[in-house]
């Protein structure tokens, strides 16, 4: 009798990244991950120990795929406005994995080059060694969040989007002048969230660069 197949971690990793493309992280589980590859849940347990160290897992090969061939160059700023621009561009082909990432987190190679690149450029800036871990936390808050958010609106779908963009109108344009006198004022030169999400996003980190040169002796 032959027995089931025996899965790598790597394909199990494929495979998880797979159901994460078309699915996301609140209906994905384990033992759907073990139907599709034919086999029980207990078998993936001797690779992972729970749900949300597989997900750390998945998350992780992002960020080690985004740190593949980096050089870090120019000066402190610069280096991590390009680090943001790989880590945003990584998950943006695979959407339902920022916001993995966003809220479970990595722990893996990956996450650990991440984390070094952030704070040799943190050193060369001149801040103090104590204040570097607590700027280094504030800049991961912000990608994770700005990425995962970018996601969230990516992955709708076209009548969900277009619904969204009616409730846009109505509400924005449709403000009543004397409860909203703010809001009727900027209506037309307001923007719906999914626009211009780039210039919004290195304006962003831009913002928080400046306020940590700020901070510098």
């Amino acid at each position: 009798m032959t027995g089931r197949r025996r899965w790598s971690t790597e394909e199990i990793l494929d495979t998880a990244a797979e159901l994460l493309r078309t699915g996301d992280a609140e209906s994905f589980s384990v033992r759907k991950l073990a139907a599709v590859l034919g086999t029980d849940s207990s078998s993936l347990y001797r690779h992972f120990r729970n749900k949300t160290e597989l997900l750390r897992a998945v998350a992780d090969r992002v960020l080690l795929a985004a740190m593949d061939g980096y050089r870090p160059e120019g000066d402190w700023k610069q280096r991590i406005t390009a680090l943001a621009l790989r880590l945003r561009e990584a998950f943006g082909e695979q959407l339902q994995l920022a916001t993995v990432w966003g809220r479970y987190g990595s722990g893996g190679a990956g996450s650990r080059l991440v984390m070094e690149e952030l704070l040799q450029a943190l050193r060369t800036s001149g801040l103090p060694d104590e204040e570097i871990p607590v700027r280094y936390h504030r800049i991961v808050i912000l990608l994770s969040a700005l990425i995962a958010s970018e996601a969230g609106i990516s992955t709708i779908t076209p009548k969900e989007y277009e619904q969204a963009m009616e409730q846009f109108r109505v509400a924005v344009l449709g403000a009543d002048p004397e409860r909203f006198p703010a809001l009727a004022h900027f209506a037309r030169g307001i923007r719906p969230l999914g626009a211009d999400r780039r210039a919004a996003f290195e304006e962003t980190l831009a913002a928080q660069l400046a306020h940590i040169e700020a901070q510098i002796p």
